[in-house]
């Protein structure tokens, strides 16, 4: 029996969603903004929120990063990220900051029940998440590094976080 690869006209959407969103906050590099469309499109997260100094579609390299995907995932900007996550906390979202802290704890570690509501906070490529925001945030969590370097691309911890994530929610 051979291994064929499949092509897209086999692929099936579910449009399975999760209850996760993302707030993207001062992410001014079109293509992180685009890499958080496809994986949450991938994963079944229910909606982007890009905040302050974010890049908001439409852009061509959002667009071509993102491979379409923004006109399927819902997505609103707020100029006001602290705001946003107080209607949010009160809308019954747990608050999750992705960020290497003094206090964060190992993503692995973190614990989420199944009808739980997540709101995952992603930082600036060259600041991270911002303090305020970190002090809003019910938990702060980290990826694990195993290397000589102390971060990767924000978009790249978004996924391994939103895999993980999603992959508790489904327990």
């Amino acid at each position: 029996m051979s291994n064929l690869q499949l092509d897209h006209k086999a692929h099936t959407a579910t449009l399975e969603k999760y209850p996760l969103c993302f707030l993207a906050n001062d992410i001014d590099v079109p293509m992180n903004v685009g890499s958080f469309f496809r994986v949450a499109d991938a994963l079944g997260v229910e909606k982007i929120y890009l905040t302050g100094k974010s890049i908001v579609p439409p852009n061509a390299k959002i667009k071509k990063t993102s491979r379409s995907t923004e006109k399927y995932v819902p997505y609103s900007y707020e100029k006001d990220a602290l705001s946003l996550l107080k209607n949010l906390k009160d809308s019954g979202y747990k608050i999750v900051s992705l960020e290497i802290t003094s206090n964060s704890i190992d993503i692995q570690e973190f614990s989420v029940s199944k009808d739980e509501k997540i709101c995952l906070i992603l930082g600036s490529e060259n600041e991270g998440v911002c303090e305020s925001l970190l002090q809003f945030s019910d938990v702060i969590i980290h990826i694990p590094m195993l290397g000589v370097n102390s971060s990767m691309n924000v978009a790249t911890a978004c996924s391994i976080a939103t895999y993980e994530i999603t992959r508790k929610l489904q327990k």
